[in-house]
């Protein structure tokens, strides 16, 4: 027997010693206040627990269909003067509610057989159907167009990622919420500038470079006055900044197709101007590269437009080919370009977002969320302890040491794993403490009816352990399953919980099995034969 305790009270020491480092670290830091301090750098508070901020987006997923329609439209465009189809034009009659449909209008009737196989070759995601006074319907295929605002979302939300890692917040929530709303939930402990954050959240950053075809001009009304009135039907309208000292917004004419985008972008970096000027660098990918060649090869002595989420950044002349690098300049701060350029680095979002709730925790509420469910937590925890004292004798020390050795573990686990703590999650350490009390409870009594009906302490403590312990498992396996079920579809607070008290019953498991058999058996050894067992 001394030989088999011997093993497993170093099991016990091994795993305490262990878990220990996992709350506090390294030894050297237990020192004044480093005690606290390690133990709040290991283990991470959640947003009810340390403050932030709780907001909930809304994907515009149609922004994303209306880029993928354009891009359809230019394929078609392009495929129509390739087999010579003369038509009128080809517009999206509805790019607000029903941004999956372009209308081609005036192809003859003979070009039927070439339209479908333009449709089924470049455009297999969509459906073509005929339409009065030679008019063609080009729809997404309903399954098609759900796969893209679900990517929409998924994209969203990976690009959102980037953008927060790289500010440094600590443990955020980043997930789909709600079904089928396109809805994301972001959770960020510890912003203590939500609105910066938020900011470059919602910025789509796409970065386009064009052909600049006019401008600028002092207001929208006079540049359409500079053409007549008409937009040529190859160009846009967009909003930007002036070079000259003056500053303020003008008006530019610029080309609607770039001849290099954000997808074609390989870093961005913070930088200065030929004036020492804030500007942000950019280098392109391979291919990217040389596109731009291409373009301003062909473009030698015309002005390209950076435009930056629809708005010009800056005009400037192409004196010769550019290759893979470029510059953005405008009226920069140094933390707009710092922002800027991470927001390139992390990739475009595919659609707009809107903010649907902003609720913001204070970090003094966070700090009295913590005392009150530390006190309600030690408080509870103190009542156990003494009532397993007072009812169980000296047996009682035995269940103490178990709750205590169960709590270390957890808390461990935490440290070791870097899961979030949230008020949610205390209450789970609480429950925990009771499920540990519930498996001494029915192991005692189950030890005190064997010594009853006459049997040795040796004995019944044999057949304590032997008859509970399928009680205690049944218990702990079908709580276990219900917190798994609630940390797959639940939200942050309701994981919270699943994860204390899922690991707090496995700890349980080990500590009110293993460990408190290994006290009994250490104290049985001790005794003489026949002496009674406290319990």
């Amino acid at each position: 027997m001394n030989k088999n305790l011997g093993w497993k009270l170093g099991v016990i020491v091994a795993t305490l010693l262990i878990f220990l480092y996992g709350i506090f670290g390294v030894p050297d830091s237990w020192s004044g206040h480093g005690f606290l301090a390690s133990l709040e750098k290991r283990i991470n508070l959640g947003l009810d627990l340390k403050g932030g901020t709780h907001l909930i987006l809304q994907v515009q997923v149609n922004d994303a269909v209306n880029v993928e329609t354009d891009n359809a439209i230019e394929r078609l465009k392009e495929d129509l003067r390739t087999h010579k189809i003369n038509y009128v034009e080809i517009t999206k009659p509805d790019p607000v509610g029903h941004p999956e449909q372009i209308v081609i209008k005036g192809a003859p009737p003979e070009s039927s057989g070439d339209l479908r196989s333009i449709a089924a070759e470049r455009l297999p995601e969509y459906d073509l159907k005929s339409g009065p006074e030679n008019t063609w319907v080009v729809s997404m295929k309903p399954q098609a167009l759900k796969d893209l605002k679900t990517r929409a979302v998924a994209q969203a939300i990976d690009t959102i990622r980037n953008r927060i890692d790289q500010l440094g917040v600590t443990e955020p929530t980043i997930q789909e919420h709600g079904l089928g709303e396109y809805q994301i939930l972001v959770q960020l402990p510890g912003v203590d500038d939500p609105a910066r954050v938020k900011e470059i959240m919602q910025s789509t950053a796409m970065l386009e470079i064009r052909q600049a075809l006019g401008g600028p001009y002092p207001s929208e009304q006079e540049a359409l006055q500079a053409k007549g009135g008409v937009i040529p039907p190859d160009a846009v309208l967009l909003p930007g900044k002036s070079s000259d000292a003056e500053g303020g917004e003008k008006w530019y004419l610029i080309s609607r197709v770039s001849a290099v985008s954000g997808r074609d972008l390989r870093d961005a970096s913070a930088s200065q101007d030929e004036n020492g000027q804030p500007a942000v660098s950019f280098n392109l990918t391979g291919e990217g590269g040389r596109k731009f060649f291409a373009f301003t090869s062909a473009h030698v002595k015309d002005q390209l437009a950076v435009v930056l989420d629809n708005k010009v950044q800056s005009v400037a002349t192409i004196d010769e080919p550019i290759h893979d690098s470029g510059i953005i300049k405008g009226r920069f701060t140094q933390q707009e370009v710092k922002d800027q350029s991470m927001v390139l680095r992390s990739g475009a979002l595919p659609a707009g977002i809107k903010y649907l709730e902003e609720r913001t925790v204070g970090p003094s509420l966070g700090t009295d969320s913590i005392r009150a469910g530390v006190r309600a937590a030690i408080v509870g925890m103190l009542a156990v302890l003494i009532f397993m004292l007072i009812y169980y004798h000296a047996a009682g020390i035995n269940a103490d040491i178990a709750l205590i050795l169960n709590l270390v573990i957890l808390l461990g686990f935490l440290g070791f794993t870097g899961a979030t703590l949230t008020l949610p999650g205390i209450a789970g350490v609480i429950l925990t403490v009771g499920m540990g009390v519930d498996s001494n409870v029915l192991i005692f009594e189950r030890i005190r009816e064997e010594l009853r009906n006459g049997k040795t302490p040796p004995s019944a403590v044999e057949q304590g352990f032997g008859h509970a312990w399928i009680t205690i498992v049944d218990t702990h396996v079908t709580t276990i399953i219900s917190a798994i079920i609630l940390f797959i579809f639940g939200t942050g607070p309701v994981r919270g919980f699943a994860v204390t008290l899922s690991f707090g019953l496995f700890a349980n498991l080990f500590t009110a099995v293993f460990v408190s058999r290994v006290i009994f058996d250490w104290i049985l050894s001790r005794k003489q034969r026949g002496e009674a067992l406290s319990i």
